[in-house]
C-alpha cells in the first residue's frame, strides 16, 4: 500500500521522505496508467497543524476504508510530508537554513539551496510525463 524511499536531501544532510502509495498489487501495466496526485506540507516549519492534516491524509490512504481502496486503485499518491526539515529541525517559523522562504522559490529553486523544492518541482514534471498529473496540492497552517 505504502512505499518510502528518500526525496532528497536538505541543504543540512536531512532526508526529505517521499511516500508513494498506490494499490501495488496490481498489474504493472495499470499503476503506470494511474493518473498522478501529489501533496506536500511542512514547507513553512511554523505551520505544524500541517503536519496533523499530512498525518490525517496518509492515514486514511492507507486505511481500510472501502473509498481509500478505490482512490488506491485509481491513483498513484507521492505524498512528501516534510518540505523543510532543516526549518523545523532548527525551529525557524517561515525559512530554510539558507534564510530563505522556500514557498517562494518555485518559479526558479537552486538545486543546492533549495533542494526540496527543485526535486518537488522535478518530481511533478516526472509525473506529469509518466502519468497524468491531476493534482498538486501544498499543505499549510
Amino acid at each position: 500500500v505504502m512505499r518510502r524511499t528518500t526525496l532528497c536531501r536538505s541543504m543540512a544532510g536531512n532526508e526529505v521522505p517521499l511516500l508513494t502509495v498506490t494499490n501495488f498489487d496490481s498489474e504493472p501495466e495499470e499503476i503506470r496508467t494511474r493518473r498522478g496526485v501529489l501533496i506536500s506540507s511542512r514547507v513553512h516549519p511554523g505551520e505544524s497543524n500541517a503536519s496533523w492534516t499530512m498525518q490525517g491524509c496518509i492515514d486514511f490512504l492507507v486505511s481500510a476504508n472501502p473509498r481509500a481502496k478505490v482512490l488506491r486503485d485509481n491513483f498513484v499518491f507521492k505524498l512528501v510530508p516534510m518540505l523543510n526539515p532543516d526549518g523545523v529541525i532548527n525551529g525557524n517559523n517561515r525559512c530554510s537554513l539558507s534564510g530563505q522562504d522556500l514557498n517562494r522559490q518555485w518559479i526558479s529553486p537552486c538545486k543546492y539551496t533549495h533542494s526540496e523544492i527543485f526535486h518537488t518541482k522535478e518530481l511533478a514534471k516526472t509525473m506529469q510525463e509518466q502519468r497524468q498529473l491531476c493534482f498538486f496540492t501544498d499543505i499549510h497552517g
